[in-house]
């Protein structure tokens, strides 16, 4: 157990029900509780602790102020973090007994599962887990020595605390994330070597779209079921919708009445394409129930039977409908799957209990494998084509939405030109960059009804960036109400360029309060390649000649001598080189513990904002481990003596309260 650990918590019991990671999390949001109002009393938990997971979503603020009431009779009493985390814990004690919490929903699909804090894990979707893991790495040529995994044992969890099955995993969901030659693959991992895996999985998985707010290195290598199997079930609902999307799979057009509908389809996060590519099908099989959700409609197993009938008619078995035990139709519902060649992710008994996770799994794979939609047609493709290509915008909306997800918001962006314009998650952000900087006493909370109300939301957005010195001439809160796309990314832009310099300055302490500006990460970057003896430069953010990547790979290596493996670094001269090149550079950065949301064409097309997020993420790391570019040549025993004081780089382990998530957040 560190020593910070003894600085938040004394009491051991306390100690014990949660990880050094949530501790931080939570203790981040009785700071920002606290600031809000000077101080904290025991009256004002009910309404300010509804911006807490369990808590916040399953009681009422009535239901937590009685609950509050029964255990603590003097309510004007000064709460300090341990009594607050007493009233918490009893809170979702209660919460949960309220929903009939269990092991089956506790690392839900449908929720950020590493933000719970329940430490139970579903033994069904375990082994459903090992099975899709065994099925798509059994090839593997490193891992195929361990595989199959036995799903009735924790061999997932020991087979993890190396680092390199989760790597794999996500390259499978996200084809080309982690440059393989950035894994370490030895037989035996040293501490230092396990760590770097950790660390390079931990953020590539933000950058696929997974939250991983609560969760650190630390935490894998001790093996927690709970973080590592909801960090699994986030990368295998990535790669099972990933073909949920216009561009992959035009033929979705046919979901529509109306052309003038596409925009709203594409604009869908996809488990709602989904949901509405089942109730195609169940319409046209006369199914007269919409479904909603992938628990509670499907528990009766009639909306299977109805669209495995319509899909492969030639497998329908008149008796699943006819029967009346909702477990027994389950059952023949998945003969029905079996014989399509989609039977996976879940069993009769998954259904019947509504498992969440499980049931969006099967239908998707089912998508995946028949989706029982016309061939793409001529009129679809036309329809595409009217939508201008706009790939930098894409990717850079990528970027930021990626980035903003990265914080552990309350509610996770599919698309920010959607789903910013109520303004919450604007202003979320915007207090975990600015701590103290929003008005919460005249924010409105989703859901919001009244157009008006997300414009003040909107219209404190926009004061605040304004405060914050960004350039807006012209720009209203209505304007981000309404989607503009141009003026969102242009905001965007500005906010997450502003946290970079806002993390620099605070780790140059000799900077004595003095703004960091673009010109000095680039006259540090200069300065680093020059003083490691080469006589590459970089005269710009814009500068063409960083599209080979040497320059960046020689700024790490400055940094961190034994980062780079120069003979697996191309000349950079041909498109493929370079981007080897810049895929390799991405995942040596990563596994340093620059938390970047770039692409490889970011760096081989040399754009300007994300070069300037790169070499400033890899500055930020620097000035927090400025005894790293020492590290040549240590033995094992000096590298876990680092190990110690390094294992959370990606985590915020600074005396500051006041920032949720890590400074290394870029």
């Amino acid at each position: 157990m560190s020593g910070h650990w003894g600085i938040l918590v004394s009491d051991p019991w306390l100690q014990n029900q949660f990880t050094q990671v949530e501790l931080r999390s939570l203790k981040s949001h009785f700071m920002s509780m606290r600031r809000e109002s000077g101080r904290l009393v025991i009256a004002d938990l009910a309404s300010k602790m509804s911006r807490l997971k369990v808590v916040g979503e399953n009681l009422s603020e009535e239901e937590r102020a009685s609950c509050v009431k029964d255990l603590y009779q003097n309510t004007e009493e000064e709460v300090e973090f341990e009594l607050f985390l007493k009233v918490y814990l009893k809170l979702q004690t209660f919460a949960n007994s309220r929903t009939g919490s269990s092991p089956k929903n506790s690392s839900a699909f449908l929720k950020a599962a590493t933000t719970t804090l329940l430490h139970t894990i579903s033994e069904s979707e375990k082994a459903s887990y090992v099975a899709h893991i065994n099925h798509y790495l059994a090839k593997d040529e490193f891992l195929k020595k361990y595989l199959p995994i036995d799903p009735s044992t924790n061999e997932l969890f020991e087979i993890a605390k190396d680092g390199v099955l989760l790597c794999k995993l996500i390259n499978v969901a996200v084809p080309g994330t982690i440059d393989e030659r950035a894994i370490n693959t030895k037989r035996i991992l040293n501490p230092w070597e396990r760590n770097e895996n950790h660390t390079l999985c931990l953020n590539s998985a933000k950058a696929i779209g997974c939250t991983v707010v609560n969760i650190g290195t630390q935490d894998f290598i001790e093996g927690r079921r709970h973080l590592v199997l909801g960090v699994i079930s986030q990368i295998i609902k990535i790669q099972l919708l990933a073909d949920l999307d216009l561009k992959k799979t035009p033929q979705l057009l046919e979901l529509l009445d109306d052309s003038k509908d596409m925009e709203e389809l594409m604009n869908l996060p996809p488990e709602k394409i989904l949901l509405r590519w089942m109730n195609f099908h169940l319409k046209k099989a006369g199914y007269k129930k919409i479904v909603t959700n992938f628990s509670s409609d499907v528990k009766d197993a009639e909306a299977y039977a109805h669209l495995l009938n319509v899909l492969a008619p030639e497998y329908t078995n008149p008796s699943t409908l006819a029967i009346k035990n909702p477990f027994e139709r389950a059952k023949l519902v998945l003969e029905h799957a079996d014989k399509m060649g989609c039977k996976r992710y879940l069993t009769a008994r998954d259904i019947v209990e509504g498992s969440p996770n499980l049931n969006l799994a099967f239908v998707a794979h089912i998508f995946q494998h028949r989706n029982g939609l016309s061939a793409q047609t001529k009129q679809q493709m036309s329809l595409l084509e009217t939508f201008p290509d706009d790939t930098q915008d894409s990717r850079e909306e990528r970027a930021f939405r990626l980035w903003m997800n990265s914080f552990g918001n309350s509610a996770y962006i599919n698309n920010v030109f959607e789903d910013l314009r109520n303004g919450w998650v604007l202003l979320e952000t915007l207090d975990k960059v600015s701590p103290g900087i929003v008005n919460w006493k005249i924010a409105n909370k989703p859901p919001i009804k009244m157009p008006f109300r997300k414009v003040e939301n909107c219209n404190q957005v926009v004061k605040i960036g304004k405060q914050l010195k960004f350039s807006l001439v012209n720009v209203a809160g209505n304007d981000i109400v309404q989607g503009n796309k141009k003026l969102i990314l242009a905001y965007l832009w500005q906010l997450m360029r502003y946290n970079i310099l806002q993390l620099l300055k605070n780790l140059r302490f000799h900077s004595r309060g003095k703004e960091i500006t673009d010109a000095d990460i680039l006259e540090w970057a200069n300065s680093k390649v020059s003083s490691s003896g080469s006589q590459s430069r970089m005269d710009s953010f814009k500068d063409k000649s960083l599209s080979d990547g040497i320059f960046f790979l020689e700024l790490l290596s400055s940094v961190q001598p034994r980062a780079v493996n120069w003979g697996l670094v191309t000349k950079g001269v041909t498109d493929q080189e370079k981007k080897m090149n810049a895929t390799y550079i991405i995942s040596i950065a990563r596994k340093l513990g620059c938390s970047i949301f770039l692409l490889p064409e970011d760096i081989t097309e040399v754009n300007q904002k994300m070069i300037l997020t790169l070499t400033a993420s890899i500055m930020s790391w620097c000035l927090k481990h400025p005894h790293e570019e020492r590290t040549v040549g240590t033995s094992d025993n000096e590298s876990v003596s680092q190990l110690e004081t390094t294992s959370n780089s990606t985590l915020d382990d600074s005396a500051s309260d006041s920032s949720v998530d890590e400074s290394g957040n870029m």
